[in-house]
């Protein structure tokens, strides 16, 4: 029995060694793409004053108990890498966080709204309620094994931590596909164009399709998007 618990944890342990670590606090940090234009402060107030309401109106449509009132800003940190990301504040208010250098890689409104958009659509869908459920899981399940190998209490809380990193990652594609397709829905509501907000995913590098990576790959979020639109007539 312990045998087989070194087995399966030696070959987490090497699944985890080729993907970034996972980040509970929202989406991982996006590479350095093509310089572009970039979006400006006056144009974040801009897109943000026709996107949030239009994903809080979404939200409170489609989630009944839920805290709608999203909070969008930009990271004070100007060093802080591309990134935007979902997240609670301790009252369970939803905060979309951009950083500086993630706004110089956006070209124009349109791809600050879908990614805005995709980003109110982590917390309508409840991802990170969803993502912390799959990691306790993933730590009772392999803390389990663990103790019944006879591990000791090392081997054990090292299994938990391992098993809550794999299962915080089991449904990270997933996720983020969900997000693209309501996120497309919301880009269109709030009066961007989501054709042109998709265009994003081009330029960023592909990250592959990896056993427990936590983005699909770039031409899947590109279908998703293109049938999302297709199928709702949106532009």
């Amino acid at each position: 029995m312990m045998r087989r618990y070194a087995l399966l944890l030696g070959l987490l342990v090497g699944a985890c060694d080729i993907v970034p670590t996972v980040n509970t606090g929202g989406s991982q940090p996006v590479p350095s793409v093509a310089p572009s234009s970039g979006v400006t402060r006056t144009g974040f107030a801009r897109v943000t004053a026709r996107v949030e309401p239009v994903a809080e109106r979404e939200c409170r449509a489609r989630v009944r108990g839920l805290n709608c009132d999203f909070l969008v800003q930009i990271d004070r940190n100007p060093n802080a890498p591309p990134n935007a990301f979902q997240s609670l504040d301790r009252n369970g208010r939803p905060i979309i966080t951009f950083t500086q250098s993630m706004l110089r890689q956006l070209g124009n409104d349109d791809e600050l709204a879908f990614v805005m958009s995709h980003e109110a659509a982590h917390h309508i869908r409840g991802h990170l309620k969803r993502q912390r459920e799959n990691a306790v899981a993933g730590a009772v399940l392999l803390g389990g094994l663990a103790s019944l190998a006879g591990g000791t209490a090392a081997d054990v809380a090292n299994a938990q931590d391992l098993g809550a990193a794999v299962g915080a990652r089991g449904y990270s594609k997933e996720f983020e596909l969900e997000a693209d397709e309501l996120g497309t829905v919301i880009t269109h509501l709030s009066g961007y164009r989501p054709s042109v907000g998709v265009q994003f995913f081009y330029r960023l590098p592909d990250p592959g399709d990896r056993f427990l990576g936590t983005h699909p790959p770039n031409p899947e979020r590109i279908r998703v998007v293109q049938e999302t639109i297709r199928k709702n007539g949106l532009r």
